[in-house]
């Protein structure tokens, strides 16, 4: 299931509706700060009243100023499903260098053979233009992170540091939908695509799976009914191991010119693998990811948080350190919850035909029965660990944009909270939820006795039950980015509304 896919057939209702964000809580209120854009999906701040943002579909990154908005850079995108002009980070030291990196995905002619792109790279040097929504029209590896020059004008292609999976249509002709008898259909969605700079000037990136099933998924030895035996290909590239067709479902850390840092978690291990595996291997910082929107550093602590996307069960918000293996596809959820996981995906019919986890090779049959049964099936990396999540939600929310408020701007009760949008505007028209952490940053606050456990244990998808106190705004469409401005305030990015809001203190 795709959850981005899904919720763009409703952004011409968002349009029509005109239903405009509130705040439900009283000392706080929101305006809209820039109208007019078509799916942006993030934002970056270079001064007051000034900052990038990114369209989805058209490519382009418009240049912000005092209202003002300008073109400086038209990628030729292949936009389908979740793929598209993604994420935006400024280098650390923009004000001297000017240098600003993008995740997007690149277009290439469909090939005559469906189940075979017709390229495995992008070309080296961005391709400018025409974009796609065609499914097939992708390279292998068709999504990618460079790095451009801000020179006041215009973004000039400096370098590129990564290509990774893109192309998402399998090989295999069975199994068949059992309802249809149709093949795994071709998919374009679970691309990840945030990307941020940490305190320790490295560049974070978020892959996820693309609808892999291999290793880096927690299946040792590949797409087989218990992830054990003999090994088996992932797809028609081969896998399961990681090399450069398979390594999905990852946050990767990298310096600046896309080299690999020496203190990755699992850089030695990687460097005696060698070749093109051992070298993802070095990259890694977590892995086990099965797809998300929103990826963040808190101001505070310096640590990283992510939230996670299920299929049907137990989306997620991790505080994520490195070596973390997160669990997927064997887990998701507390582990002591896999029974829930499994009953949920084994009967639910969500926006599918059947109970399936998008890939129809690995059937929600296959999870495990029993906590211990499902950590003995993870992948382990030397070095690795499997910790459960901060908050999740037993039937999914589909979180999206995450932001911490890095001021107090809007009054010291928010100073340093965690705020998150949805990808979807099934629940309030699109909810926007505040989460507080505990004074060692490393823990979600809950002030409701419900909550000890850290699970909302909501009854329905799009549901919030025990944790509706986190819930401060609706309307806000589907959110693919929160930033604290350079004023103190926080804005909001709903792709579906185009439009930015800024949050600010009610006079």
């Amino acid at each position: 299931m795709s959850k981005l896919v899904l919720v763009c057939g409703l952004v011409l209702f968002a349009w029509i509706a005109g239903a405009a964000p509130t705040m439900l809580v009283p000392n706080l209120t929101v305006n809209l700060y820039q109208g007019g854009l078509a799916l942006p999906t993030t934002m970056a701040f270079i001064g007051a009243n000034e900052f990038f943002v990114l369209e989805k579909n058209s490519g382009k990154v418009k240049h912000v100023i005092n209202g003002n908005v300008h073109e400086v850079l038209d990628l030729a995108v292949n936009s389908s499903s979740e793929r598209g002009l993604l994420g935006v980070a400024l280098h650390p030291n923009f004000g001297t260098n000017h240098f600003v990196y993008l995740y997007w995905s690149c277009r290439a002619p469909v090939s005559a053979d469906p189940f075979m792109p017709s390229q495995t790279r992008c070309v080296e040097t961005p391709e400018l233009g025409a974009d796609t929504n065609d499914v097939l029209a992708t390279p292998l590896l068709g999504n990618r992170v460079d790095r451009f020059v801000w020179n006041g004008s215009t973004l000039m292609f400096d370098r590129n540091l990564i290509m990774l999976r893109a192309f998402q249509n399998d090989g295999a002709t069975s199994p068949l939908n059992p309802v249809t008898g149709q093949m795994q259909p071709p998919r374009a969605n679970h691309d990840g695509g945030v990307i941020a700079f940490g305190p320790d000037a490295k560049l974070y990136i978020i892959i996820g799976d693309v609808g892999r099933r291999s290793r880096l998924q927690n299946l040792p030895s590949g797409p087989t009914p218990t992830g054990l035996g003999a090994t088996v290909p992932d797809d028609q590239f081969g896998g399961p191991q990681p090399d450069d067709a398979h390594f999905t479902g990852v946050i990767i850390r990298l310096n600046d010119d896309g080299s690999t840092p020496v203190d990755n978690p699992f850089y030695s291990h990687g460097a005696g693998i060698g070749g093109e595996v051992g070298r993802n291997i070095q990259k890694i910082f977590a892995y086990g990811i099965r797809n998300s929107f929103g990826m963040t550093f808190d101001p505070l602590s310096g640590n990283l948080w992510a939230q996670e996307n299920g299929e049907d069960a137990f989306d997620e918000l991790n505080l994520v350190e490195p070596g973390m293996n997160s669990g997927w596809i064997q887990i998701a959820g507390p582990v002591a919850r896999v029974a829930q996981y499994r009953q949920i995906e084994t009967t639910s019919l969500h926006h599918e035909d059947f109970p399936n986890l998008q890939q129809f090779r690995w059937s929600p049959e296959n999870i495990a029965q029993t906590p211990g049964e499902a950590l003995s099936r993870l992948f382990a990396l030397p070095g690795s660990h499997y910790s459960d999540p901060e908050f999740s939600w037993k039937f999914v929310i589909a979180p999206a944009g995450l932001g911490f408020l890095n001021s107090r701007a809007l009054g010291p009760q928010f100073f340093g909270d965690l705020f998150m949008g949805l990808s979807t505007t099934d629940t309030l028209g699109g909810a926007l939820l505040r989460i507080h952490l505990t004074g060692n940053r490393r823990k979600v606050a809950v002030d409701n006795s419900g909550l000890e456990d850290r699970v909302d244990d909501n009854t329905d998808v799009h549901e919030l039950t025990e944790s509706a106190g986190f819930l401060v705004g609706r309307d806000f469409g589907i959110v693919t980015d929160i930033k604290t401005g350079p004023d103190g305030n926080l804005y909001v990015v709903s792709l579906s509304q185009g439009a930015i809001y800024r949050i600010t203190r009610r006079p």
